[in-house]
């Protein structure tokens, strides 16, 4: 069994997180280790940036520096653009 610790918070916070928690149908303290472990530290982002850029260095065959994963355009993020604007639009027109 994980041992408990106490952490202090104003009224009104623990007040909102009990009542977002019994929403969700579990206790205070479940919802407060879903937050937790939804949260990940610098050091678990930064080992999975790594592992991500191991995993792209593989599959393309070509050994790319950090540097010029950093230069990278963000990929990811304009295809998310260019959808919400696309359903921005879409929306519009079925107005």
């Amino acid at each position: 069994m994980a041992e408990n610790t106490t952490i202090q918070v104003s009224r009104q916070a623990r007040d909102h997180l009990a009542q977002v928690a019994k929403e969700h149908g579990m206790t205070l303290g479940q919802f407060v280790e879903r937050l937790a472990a939804a949260q990940p530290t610098a050091e678990q982002i930064a080992e999975r940036l790594a592992a991500d850029r191991r995993v792209v260095r593989d599959v393309i065959g070509l050994e790319i520096s950090d540097a010029e994963f950093d230069r990278a355009p963000d990929v990811l993020g304009n295809i998310y653009k260019i959808a919400a604007e696309k359903v921005r639009r879409a929306r519009g027109a079925a107005t």
